[in-house]
């Protein structure tokens, strides 16, 4: 498939992985981030509703034409999809650093918690086993983590972030990226997830861009 000219010379070194995305809806709406936001390409793993359904392209507004989607993708292939050198960062909603106050509201539990290890997915986790689960450092999105070239997973809503999506950003040093949102509000809606995390991915490496293109322009002394 050839894509329009603007958006391949507008495209980014900024990848999006949608890991469990069912509901056509959200990932219809997803795909426009990506194609807005200027994403390379978009890998689907399998699990992930099909890109081509009726109501993926109605959500999807044409962003099917303007950004490469490679679907129905298992874990193992993935890492042969992305350039050399990425890093793999995933959206998560735990929070590390939500008040004491929320925190006190849950139920107590009898393991203290790991706030550097995002939640895996729940149909996975007996498989898996907490061993098999990576930790992650954890960051707001707004903080610095975009260096090219890079890619953000986003789980879907009911089974979240697989196992095999920690284990791929564990492998390429990612990190886990928060948004955080008022105590008591329930998690964001993936599709705007993924609209926060890869416009401001673009942010930071249009601004790293720039002031590499500054310092490349600098005059030599003498």
């Amino acid at each position: 498939m050839s894509y329009p000219p603007a958006q391949l010379a507008n495209s980014l070194p900024l990848l999006l992985i949608c890991d469990n995305i069912r509901d056509p809806g959200n990932l219809g709406t997803i795909l426009r981030s990506a194609a807005g936001a200027g994403c390379e390409k978009v890998l689907l793993t399998k699990g992930c509703v099909d890109p081509w359904e009726p109501k993926v392209l109605r959500a999807g507004m044409g962003a099917h034409f303007r950004v490469p989607i490679i679907a129905s993708l298992d874990w193992e292939s993935v890492p042969t999809n992305l350039p050399a050198g990425i890093q793999v960062c995933v959206a998560d909603n735990n929070d590390p650093d939500a008040p004491a106050s929320t925190a006190a509201s849950a139920p107590a539990s009898p393991k203290p918690p790991v706030k550097s290890s995002p939640k895996a997915a729940p149909e996975h986790e007996d498989e898996e086993g907490a061993a098999g689960i990576p930790e992650l450092a954890a960051q707001h999105y707004y903080e610095d983590w975009a260096r090219a070239p890079v890619a953000v997973v986003i789980g879907g809503e009911t089974h979240g972030l697989s196992p095999a999506a920690l284990r791929l950003a564990a492998s390429t040093g990612g990190k886990r990226l928060v948004i955080p949102v008022v105590p008591g509000v329930d998690s964001l809606n993936s599709a705007i997830a993924a609209g926060i995390v890869l416009f401001e991915g673009k942010r930071q490496l249009l601004w790293r861009h720039k002031q590499e293109d500054g310092r490349q322009k600098l005059p030599v002394p003498g």
